[in-house]
């Protein structure tokens, strides 16, 4: 049966990783993007030259007209969904509590947690067997900030994380009986954009010393994590949150 990976947030970073090493391993794969469209092209483009499916898809995870409309494009371009990795998130400037706003708040949430939860919700219609799937795998994007707290800089992205990890746990529990796992990877300091959008892009760098393994981790490492959690390999592990942290 052809396998259909979606991976939201899959231009850089994790999810353009993700995208490439699942489509090496014979994957059919959507790369979801909310505004680089030019970074999906490129990351559909390089699929294509391995010779595997792939499409790239606008939708705005928070958006949820946006992600029917992402789901259907799926189910048109590729088939029926077999996989999906919640992978889409957001930083946002370092601040403390005191200083957050609303506005800040709900679109963290919104982006980082309504979000998945409103895309697994959509694969959960097309993968479970009580809705006449063959069932599938979820793998959610957390982060160790959910255990270490972000204190000083993003508590609030932190608490988000613990919301995906609780959602994970539920989830795999609820889904476990009709053909679908559930399962979580918590990346530690990885080397990704992401810490140029929240304003310190050298922040690797700068708490290296403090992990154990004394460095960042790469994408890849992170996506082979994801990759194999997806795979039959790891047909026996649902409710897994899995540290991928160097040991911080």
């Amino acid at each position: 049966m052809e396998q259909v990976l979606l991976v939201t947030g899959a231009s850089r970073g994790i999810g353009a990783a993700t995208a490439l090493l699942a489509a090496s391993k014979g994957y059919s794969v959507a790369v979801n993007y909310t505004a680089n469209a030019a970074a999906a092209e490129a990351v559909v483009s390089e699929i294509r030259s391995g010779g595997a499916k792939a499409v790239a898809i606008q939708a705005d995870v928070a958006q949820e007209e946006q992600v029917l409309a992402m789901f259907a494009q799926v189910d048109k371009d590729l088939g029926r969904l077999t996989a999906l990795v919640n992978n889409a998130g957001v930083v946002d400037q370092t601040a403390r509590v005191d200083a957050m706003s609303v506005a800040r708040l709900k679109r963290m949430f919104d982006i980082n947690v309504i979000g998945s939860m409103v895309c697994a919700r959509e694969a959960i219609g097309r993968m479970s067997t009580r809705h006449g799937g063959s069932g599938g795998a979820i793998v959610n994007v957390s982060s160790a900030a959910s255990r270490l707290g972000a204190p000083g800089q993003y508590v609030d992205y932190a608490a988000a994380k613990g919301a995906i990890d609780a959602f994970t746990i539920g989830l795999a529990k609820e889904l476990a009986a009709e053909g679908i796992r559930v399962n979580a990877v918590r990346p530690g300091l990885i080397e990704t954009d992401i810490h140029a959008s929240g304003g310190i892009p050298d922040r690797v760098q700068q708490l290296a010393p403090q992990v154990p393994m004394q460095r960042g981790g790469t994408a890849l490492e992170v996506a082979q994590a994801i990759v194999w959690l997806l795979s039959p390999e790891a047909s026996y592990t649902t409710m897994s949150l899995v540290d991928v942290s160097g040991g911080r």
